[in-house]
């Protein structure tokens, strides 16, 4: 039973990103550079991955990551997680979520997983979609959004909350899940789990060599920052709120 894990080298979460005054970037590339962590979502599908390995349901985890010779730093945390050998796909280019898919899809298909995790989304920009696209090219059953996952009777058992409830599909293998928040606690990476993750084998892959389509399809005219938000009133009673409520907000 093979577990492969996407993972993806972002802008820290505790960093705050501004654009640039033009609106032609995000001021993310000055000096000293902004700190880089993997995606938060993905170090949840990472664990969740691992944890099938510990109880025995699953013999490797392969991590995957996409980007340039600095992504080989959040490959590293992968596998100091517990993950057992990684794939780095070496590319400088911007990648959107369908040339990821694209490239995800074809180290899948040499690889044969079981399973394949994801995180649900990528704080960079929160787009969503690369997990659903993957297995989409793949045509393989995706649970989205997963809260628990179980390996049984050859099926990928995944539950989600929805707004209606909670949904439990019975994914037949090969299969794919894509994390959420309340799936698993990622563990903490100490110093010597570190130093035994740079003697775990790492493959490298160049993307052109996967023959995928991965021109970008997007044009993105300008980044702007979001309104400033409007500074709150106090209101002296029960009557006032509900009169603002109703006749200014017009939520009542």
């Amino acid at each position: 039973m093979k577990v492969l894990v996407a993972v993806k080298r972002v802008v820290d979460y505790n960093v705050k990103v501004h654009a640039l005054p033009d609106g032609s970037g995000l001021d993310i590339d000055k000096k000293p550079m902004v700190k880089r962590s993997m995606n938060p979502f993905d170090e949840i599908a990472v664990e969740a991955s691992v944890q099938l390995k510990e109880a025995g349901k699953a013999d490797e985890v392969v991590a995957v990551t996409i980007g340039d010779a600095k992504a080989v730093d959040t490959l590293r945390v992968a596998l100091a997680m517990g993950a057992d050998r990684g794939i780095h796909v070496k590319t400088d280019a911007a990648l959107e979520p369908l040339a990821v898919a694209r490239i995800l899809a074809a180290v899948i298909g040499k690889e044969n997983p079981d399973v394949i995790a994801f995180g649900k989304q990528a704080i960079d920009d929160d787009a969503a979609q690369t997990g659903a696209m993957t297995t989409a090219l793949l045509d393989l059953p995706f649970g989205p959004n997963a809260d628990k996952i179980a390996l049984e009777d050859g099926a990928l058992v995944v539950s989600s909350q929805t707004g209606d409830g909670t949904e439990v599909r019975a994914l037949t293998l090969p299969a794919a899940f894509a994390a959420d928040l309340r799936l698993a606690e990622p563990r903490y990476v100490t110093l010597p789990s570190m130093m035994k993750a740079r003697k775990k084998p790492v493959e490298t892959i160049e993307a052109a060599s996967l023959g995928t389509d991965t021109a970008p399809k997007l044009t993105v005219t300008a980044y702007e920052a979001p309104a400033a938000r409007k500074a709150g009133v106090k209101v002296s009673s029960v009557a006032e709120l509900v009169d603002k409520l109703r006749n200014e907000a017009k939520v009542l």
